[in-house]
Order: structure tokens, then C-alpha cells, then sequence
């Protein structure tokens, strides 16, 4: 049953990257949520506030599949930065169509990495990791669609 323990293995660690890039685009979006500014200043700081939210109440459920997998997890700021795909963002002064167009190309990236991530749970016959993984891409696919639309693209 090596392939079967090499499929959790693969698995896990695309969970770790999810993991990276969850912490990587709350802690950008809550940049854009204390740093916004402008005529839409309440719409977009309520709007990242939200996002937020969502976006580190993933963060325990992914790291539990990954120990339910029987694997270790992302332990710091060092290991996150390690694996993240999202791209960190230290501005204070971004404008706020940038930070929109910005937030919603990263939540694209992080669809294909769950689409990515379910290919493995397939793969692996994990079928609980599978259907939290629509979930997350549901999530993802509307806070790409809410930045999109406020953003006039949708």
C-alpha cells in the first residue's frame, strides 16, 4: 500500500501549500482592510474585513485534514513564507482598484491550487478532504466573483 501512502503524502503537502497561501491572502487582505482609503473607503473595508474572516476560519480546517492525513502542518510565519504561492503585498499606500484587482487575481491562484489539491484527493480516495475542497473553492469562486463585480469585470 505504497501508492496509497505516497497519495496521502502528495495530498498533505498541497494541503500545506493551501495552508501557506490561506495565511498569505488573509494577511494581505487584511493590509488592504487597514490600509483602504477613498470615496468607497466602508464598501471595501467592510468587504476585506469580510473576506478575511473567511479566509482564517479555513486555515484550522485545512491544517486538520492535513494531521487527519497523518502528517505534520505549517508551524510558523518561516514555514508559511516557505511554501506560500501568494505573493506578499507591504504597501500602505496601494490604491484601492489595485488592491481589488490584486485580491482577486490571488483568489484566482488559489482556485487552481484547490482544483489541483482535489485531483490529489482523488487520487488518494479521500473523499472527506474532497468535499471540503469544493467548499473551499465555492468560497474562493465567490470572493473572486464579489472583488470582480465591485471591480465592474464580472
Amino acid at each position: 500500500m505504497a501508492h496509497g501512502d505516497n497519495s496521502k503524502k502528495a495530498l498533505a503537502d498541497a494541503l500545506n501549500g493551501l495552508l501557506a497561501d490561506y495565511y498569505a491572502l488573509y494577511l494581505k487582505t487584511k493590509n488592504f482592510h487597514w490600509h483602504v482609503t477613498g470615496p468607497h473607503f466602508r464598501e471595501y473595508h467592510l468587504l476585506f474585513d469580510e473576506q478575511a474572516t473567511e479566509l482564517i476560519a479555513t486555515t484550522d480546517l485545512v491544517a486538520e485534514r492535513v494531521r487527519k492525513l497523518g502528517h505534520d502542518t505549517l508551524t510558523s510565519i518561516g514555514a508559511i513564507a516557505a511554501k506560500q504561492r501568494i505573493n506578499d503585498h507591504d504597501s500602505t499606500t496601494t490604491d484601492a482598484p489595485k488592491m481589488l484587482k490584486e485580491l482577486h487575481a490571488d483568489n484566482e491562484t488559489l482556485i487552481t491550487a484547490l482544483k489541483d489539491a482535489k485531483s490529489l484527493a482523488d487520487e488518494a480516495g479521500d473523499n472527506a478532504t474532497d468535499g471540503m475542497l469544493d467548499d473551499w473553492t465555492d468560497q474562493a469562486e465567490q470572493r473572486a466573483w464579489f472583488l470582480a463585480a465591485t471591480i465592474g469585470k464580472a
